[in-house]
């Protein structure tokens, strides 16, 4: 039995396709509502039960109110705190963060999962990052050069990839890992790429890319097999890069070598999340969050595809119940009206949080500050962390709110479409987000997963966990206030049906 489908190499867009449909038999029936160009800013909470949202309509600017019975949040994951990620653009922690602030948990934020096969940063005014297909790993090979005088002359573009023969490439996670080869988990191939740039073998301008090479599959499966597989990839790569992996660059000694991708690590998913219990239930009564926005499913490390299992899970299989459970005391409670206090309160909060904003005046734009707090997430909150890095990047992180309070520049007006406006209330988020993910990686003195302390790893580099002091899911609670610390609070994790243990990829 198949663990998942498999579309080529779009997969994803595949599903996303399935779900667009889905969702819109629901809205032809009647069945469903759909409110485009709509962000929700603030939960709303009657009598300790979350009964209604404000959401913000971002072509008119006005904010609206909306009452429920109960709210289910689906808004995905937090990678684009990092400011480049694979994450659409759109991609905010908005609602996740508006949840927090009224009192639901959030879940071990420091499990953040960085995707190996990314096509490399090529500019400074780049906004995302561009996944190649995980599919890839199957039949490519990642490599660098063995000697430091060849990585030189391809990072000065003196020397081209199909240049280096054979026995001058270094294939390092074959190498490392003899069992697995180039199908180890994502973290581990994306820190070994991390550690082969760090010591400088590199292999574009940057210094920060590793090849993936499809030369022996070619030769072993034939060119029209790997295109089959894989061809709509090779044309965006080529679209992208102006490199067709699928062209021949070189033959030595009888040996064909394909064009190689450049690859490199870069922010894709985020295990962490707003924590719910075994109905999909926050802390918050009757507020539920359901797929990457929650942390529920994949603990330190999501699997491939395991995100389509969540998604199946949570909104087919188990929410559409436990709802049901919630729901059915609901008969002792009157539908509410909208001009309740709560509502108005709620409202006057967000739009004073919107003049406060705009009011600021400064000189920056959104777009310069979230750059800075990316850079410092990556530097110091990336892939390789330490106890050290992790307090610098706070104070800077502080710094940076700051500098968002007092300098920031918001061009236009409240009233009608304001995507900067827009991108101020969503780098707000990031900044407290980013904030969360530090105290959580600052607070786990161990390696596991998407987590990586530099200081807690064995002699050959492997992540190194301490379950005896941090075998919890870490919890964080917010204290009233952007400038005030959270609480950690820490929920035991029992296992009953299996016995944990240390992953070995190396036999």
């Amino acid at each position: 039995m198949s663990r998942t489908f498999y579309a080529k190499g779009q997969t994803g867009q595949q599903l996303l396709l399935g779900a667009y449909s889905a969702l819109s038999r629901q809205v032809h029936t009647g069945r469903v509502k759909l409110y485009t160009r709509y962000e929700m800013e603030d939960v709303v909470i009657v009598d300790g039960r979350a009964r209604g949202i404000i959401a913000k309509n971002l072509v008119t600017g006005k904010l609206e109110r909306f009452s429920a019975n109960a709210v289910v949040i689906a808004t995905g994951g937090y990678g684009n705190t990092y400011f480049l990620s694979t994450n659409a653009m759109g991609c905010n922690c908005t609602a996740a963060m508006a949840c927090y602030r009224k009192g639901a948990y959030f879940a071990n934020p420091s499990y953040v999962q960085i995707h190996p096969t990314c096509i490399p940063v090529h500019g400074d005014n780049q906004s995302k990052l561009t996944l190649m297909s995980e599919s890839l790993r199957n039949d490519g090979r990642i490599w660098v050069p063995k000697k430091l005088e060849d990585a030189k002359l391809l990072q000065q573009g003196k020397k081209k990839p199909t240049d280096i023969p054979e026995e001058d490439r270094d294939y390092y996670l074959e190498r490392r890992y003899p069992a697995f080869g180039n199908l180890v988990p994502r973290d581990v191939a994306s820190r070994a790429a991390k550690e082969r740039c760090d010591k400088g073998y590199g292999v574009n301008n940057t210094g920060l890319a590793v090849y993936l090479d499809f030369s022996e599959s070619i030769e072993r499966l034939g060119l029209d097999v790997v295109l089959q597989r894989y061809g709509n990839l090779f044309d965006m790569y080529e679209e992208i890069t102006d490199v067709n992996p699928g062209e021949l660059g070189n033959e030595i000694n009888g040996v064909k070598y394909y064009n190689p991708m450049m690859i490199y690590p870069a922010i894709h998913y985020t295990m962490g999340g707003i924590w719910v219990d075994y109905e999909l239930m926050t802390t918050i009564e009757g507020l539920f969050a359901i797929g990457e926005c929650n942390f529920s499913d994949h603990g330190a490390n999501r699997l491939g595809a395991s995100a389509l299992m969540q998604g199946l899970a949570d909104g087919y299989f188990v929410l559409p119940y436990t709802i049901q459970n919630y729901l059915a005391d609901q008969s002792i409670w009157p539908r509410i009206s909208t001009d309740l206090p709560e509502f108005e309160e709620a409202e006057k909060g967000v739009e004073k949080e919107i003049d406060r904003l705009m009011n600021i005046k400064g000189k920056r734009s959104v777009d310069s500050i979230h750059k800075e707090l990316g850079h410092i997430m990556w530097e110091h909150v990336g892939m390789g962390r330490t106890a050290e890095g992790l307090k610098e990047g706070l104070e800077l992180i502080k710094k940076i709110r700051k500098e968002f309070d007092t300098n920031l520049f918001i061009p236009g007006s409240k009233e009608g479409l304001n995507t900067e406006l827009d991108k101020a209330i969503h780098l707000r988020d990031f900044i407290t987000m980013g904030e969360l993910i530090a105290y959580d990686a600052l607070s786990r003195n161990e390696s596991c997963g998407g987590h990586f302390r530099e200081e807690y790893q064995t002699e050959d580099g492997e992540a190194k966990r301490d379950d005896e002091h941090f075998f919890y899911v870490g919890c964080w609670e917010y204290q009233g206030s952007d400038e005030k610390a959270p609480e950690l609070i820490k929920e035991p994790l029992h296992y009953e049906a299996i016995k944990v243990q240390t992953r070995n990829y190396k036999n």
